[in-house]
């Protein structure tokens, strides 16, 4: 019975592994676009400084949010493909926003363009 259970527990920990290694590759892949959105919407690339901002600092491949010089500005940190930081203010992010919102809705239609006879209750014929 013990055995079971071990074994049981070693097939959930690499499972687990294995589910959390494919959403940080996702991350890593989906960079670049989200590096594009931000840069048009205004954010300002700067190289990781080590005495400055560590780049270990900031959660990698996500937007977040800071309080510097008593402002708030949003930051966000790519340690593999630029090891690099996007930075910008409240202005840069409410257009990040919008431009990503109108990126995922152009996918959505895009998909569902071309998935449109999948759909309904005749199936394929």
């Amino acid at each position: 019975m013990k055995r079971f259970w071990m074994t049981r527990l070693a097939r959930w920990t690499i499972a687990a592994a294995i589910g959390l290694t494919g959403c940080a590759t996702l991350q890593r892949a989906q960079a670049p676009d989200t590096e594009q959105v931000l840069a048009a919407a205004g954010f300002r690339m700067q190289l990781a400084d080590p005495a400055g901002q560590p780049l270990e600092a900031t959660p990698p491949y996500r937007v977040v949010s800071r309080t510097r010089d008593g402002a708030i500005e949003y930051v966000y940190a790519d340690p593999t493909n630029c090891k690099c930081l996007y930075v910008g203010g409240a202005k840069e992010y409410a257009e990040y926003r919008r431009l990503a919102r109108e990126r995922r809705m152009a996918l959505d239609r895009a998909m569902s363009e071309q998935n449109w006879p999948t759909w309904g209750p005749w199936g394929y014929w």
